[in-house]
């Protein structure tokens, strides 16, 4: 449910973004304000999920806090479970909410105006339906002082969004569908935690490594799920669909793999210490990371016939992480060189050119994804890790050029997904000091208001379908 906050005298919507570290144009967005640089004492703001943990200081007590940041006392002592007398320490990280639960009604409000002023909205249609179920109310009258819990609403954007998740008490991957926001299972006890869903470009098709570094191919026109090949640790293995969604590239014991799913062939290209395989939008040739006669991480092409192999970079460090070829093949990025730093960069493939995406203030930046249309880049950066680690929301453009944060997730990082469009983001967040995420979320970065679409169990993958299509069968079968 939204988190709603009330202005108090001396407020601005500065003050109040800044208060909770959120993008101003995200407050905006989730308040739908017409003149954005006013607003008035009583007024009813949704916060989006910002930076809602502080670290105490020295004469901090939970009465002074709930009047700095303008949200009661019970609120703080809710959120942190604490007991009488309400006694906080020096240095505890204390979780600050930016508001309460609900909406009270103003004189003259109406259940349509509040979904269209607060963002439920489905297909950008007003679904105030939505908020009467929620609050079981018998029919749509209200009446002022009334609290309303607001819900977020199914965006009711075309295709799915595939993710990684034990709801079913099991890792499985699912299918979210953005028009109605059910969702679907579609494995049963096949996955695992680091289950990634790669789809085909014709969205007909997820590979995933599940559990026992089993290769698997759902067909979801046809309702099957097959067993390809079997890896002996499942964790990094990278695979790409042909542009002609008929092949998957992988690699194993050193060799460049090309399986086709229409003729179950294999074709293979001996390259020892070959990793990260892709394919140009040719589909005659494929990118590759491999060491070069030094042993040093490179980039390289190659012709699917083995021939033709041309070297891309002239790396002079480490490995290179995260490596992936933009959907137009004229770009290439990768982040180096680990995890306690994580650069992102991008190479223009036609000169050689390099260039860094200045990225998050701790030089934490992870899961870079090209936009459909290879213009963007999208990433999460950690940062606040005084305050037990978040991550930023962010885009680039493709030399690095416009980068901006769009959104916070309490996750230390978490994957980013683009819809087919282009227009929207999903991501992960309901982290709460744990590896895995428990939310999924969605902006759109021409309305930038963050939408929850997910909650509850834990997810630890998502990639929304490339095109805007709908599966046919609801019932999946292994036939291996």
């Amino acid at each position: 449910m939204q988190l709603f906050y009330t202005v108090r005298p001396g407020d601005t919507l500065y003050k109040i973004a800044k208060r909770w570290e959120l993008p101003i144009d995200s407050l905006i967005a989730a308040n739908n304000l017409i003149t954005p640089d006013t607003i008035y004492s009583g007024q009813q703001l949704s916060i989006p999920p910002g930076v809602d943990v502080i670290r105490v200081k020295p004469g901090d007590t939970v009465y002074k806090l709930s009047q700095f940041y303008g949200v009661p006392q019970s609120l703080i002592i809710e959120a942190n479970q604490l007991q009488p007398p309400y006694v906080i320490q020096v240095g505890q990280l204390l979780n600050i909410p930016p508001g309460v639960p609900y909406y009270v009604v103003y004189p003259g409000d109406t259940l349509y105006e509040i979904a269209e002023k607060y963002n439920v909205l489905t297909s950008g249609q007003s679904n105030p339906e939505l908020i009467r179920e929620v609050n079981r109310l018998p029919s749509t009258n209200i009446f002022p002082g009334m609290k309303l819990q607001i819900p977020y609403a199914p965006p009711g954007d075309n295709g799915f969004i595939a993710y990684t998740s034990n709801r079913s008490g099991y890792y499985d991957i699912w299918l979210y569908n953005p028009h109605n926001g059910m969702n679907t299972q579609i494995t049963n006890g096949l996955a695992d935690s680091f289950s990634v869903p790669v789809w085909s470009p014709d969205s007909r098709r997820i590979a995933f490594v599940g559990n026992n570094g089993i290769l698997y191919v759902v067909d979801l026109t046809k309702g099957s799920v097959a067993r390809i090949d079997q890896f002996e640790e499942g964790l990094g293995v990278s695979l790409h669909w042909s542009p002609d969604s008929q092949k998957l590239a992988y690699t194993k014991n050193g060799d460049i793999v090309l399986y086709n799913i229409i003729t179950h062939q294999t074709q293979r290209i001996n390259q020892p210490g070959a990793t990260d395989v892709q394919w140009f939008p040719s589909g005659v040739e494929l990118l590759f990371q491999a060491p070069d006669t030094s042993g040093t991480s490179q980039l390289f092409r190659i012709r699917t016939n083995g021939t033709s192999k041309q070297q891309i970079t002239q790396n002079t460090g480490g490995p290179l992480h995260d490596v992936s070829l933009s959907p137009d093949g004229s770009f290439v990025l990768y982040t180096t060189p680990g995890v306690s730093i994580s650069i992102i960069y991008t190479v223009e493939i036609s000169t050689g050119d390099v260039f860094e995406v200045k990225g998050g203030p701790l030089a934490k930046n992870y899961f870079p994804e090209w936009s459909p249309n290879s213009s963007k880049i999208a990433y999460s950066a950690t940062a606040f890790e005084d305050k037990g680690y978040f991550s930023l929301i962010r885009t680039a453009s493709k030399r690095g050029e416009n980068d901006r944060t769009w959104a916070i997730s309490d996750c230390f990082a978490t994957p980013v997904t683009w819809s087919p469009d282009g227009r929207k983001m999903a991501y992960l967040s309901g982290c709460n000091n744990q590896g895995f995420g428990s939310e999924m979320w969605l902006i759109d970065i021409n309305h930038p208001v963050p939408i929850r679409l997910v909650a509850g169990a834990q997810i630890t993958s998502l990639q929304w379908s490339p095109r805007p299509i709908a599966p046919s069968r609801k019932t999946y079968t292994n036939t291996d």
